[in-house]
């Protein structure tokens, strides 16, 4: 098939979405299948269009359906569409109405798309590929943050939680990812002017990144919002436990019955959760295994069998055709 997949994030963006359209595009090749990565669809034939993010890929999509009103369309729901946008905008809900299939990144997805679309409703977890863990610090222990500086992450979190910690705490705050505003910039720079256990790094490339995580005692993910975070499935695959805000996006990765969470918005009750992690060894001996149990969903095998179940599925249906929801 000749597939056009579209992504908001430009060419040189580092976005998880960005990274989530090359993966698929790299897979659905080797499955033989011919495929074009685009911001903005060109109008190129195609037999199938995946759209990353109801809103910001409207026009592609309405484009598409238009032309090819006969083939199918996959809307890929991300964070913002699933927990906001889906509820207020008028272009992501028509991409919903437009979709032969819908796909979420993970089990608690389903429960945010609106009852009479779920039955087209398909679950992709992402995938990430495992590294050698390079050994951890022993001058502290170090937790890592990996995601872009923007409000929707609470970025900022950890930093007031390292504020919080007690002075004999060896745990330090490495972050990585690029600030999207000269605001968050700013922000971060007065954060490690104002609190030595927090530290900066900006944007890496991802391979570098990547090892930055890995070498970690710990992951912080202290989002306000995620459709299913691609560093969630990094520190699975590299087998680095996660305390993360108590949201659908990371339950719906981690688990209901995970240990790790804490309140949107709770520095001290972070603060609590790292310095546990970091005196009780048998508690955090319990996330890590928590983590390892979990790692099965992101194995890139299982994504690339995903996707080919999901084009499979679409070669014999006709656009907006229902269908029982998958497990």
């Amino acid at each position: 098939m000749r597939i056009s997949v579209i992504t908001p994030a430009g060419r040189r963006s580092r976005s998880g979405n960005r990274n989530t359209a090359w993966r698929w595009a790299r897979f659905l090749r080797e499955l033989g299948h011919t495929v074009r990565v685009e911001q903005h669809w060109s109008g190129a034939r195609a037999d199938l269009m995946l759209a990353l993010h109801a809103r910001r890929s409207h026009d592609s999509i309405c484009a598409y359906a238009e032309a090819f009103p006969d083939r199918p369309l996959v809307v890929v729901l991300t964070g913002t569409d699933l927990y906001r946008d889906i509820k207020t905008d008028a272009q992501a809900q028509a991409s919903l109405v437009l979709a032969t299939r819908l796909v979420v990144l993970q089990e608690a997805g389903v429960k945010a798309v609106p009852a009479r679309y779920r039955a087209k409703t398909r679950i992709v977890y992402q995938s990430a590929r495992a590294i050698r863990s390079p050994l951890p610090s022993d001058s502290c222990f170090e937790i890592v943050i990996s995601g872009h500086l923007r409000d929707e992450k609470d970025p900022f979190l950890a930093a007031a939680a390292a504020a919080l910690l007690p002075d004999r705490s060896r745990i330090r705050v490495t972050h990585i990812g690029g600030a999207l505003s000269p605001g968050m910039a700013a922000q971060a720079r007065a954060w490690m002017e104002r609190e030595p256990r927090y530290r900066w790094l900006g944007e890496l490339a991802h391979g570098q990144a990547l090892r930055v995580l890995a070498r970690g005692r710990l992951m912080v993910i202290s989002s306000r919002m995620e459709g299913g975070a691609n560093v969630v499935c990094e520190a699975l695959a590299c087998r680095v436990p996660v305390i993360a805000s108590r949201i659908p996006g990371n339950v719906g990765m981690l688990g209901a019955r995970y240990a790790g969470y804490f309140r949107v918005g709770d520095e001290r009750a972070l603060a609590r959760l790292l310095v546990r992690a970091e005196r009780d060894r048998a508690w955090y001996d319990h996330l890590k295994a928590s983590c390892a149990a979990r790692a099965v969903l992101v194995d890139p095998a299982r994504e690339r069998g995903a996707l080919h179940d999901l084009v499979s599925e679409l070669t014999s249906v006709s656009p907006g055709s229902p269908a029982p929801a998958a497990a």
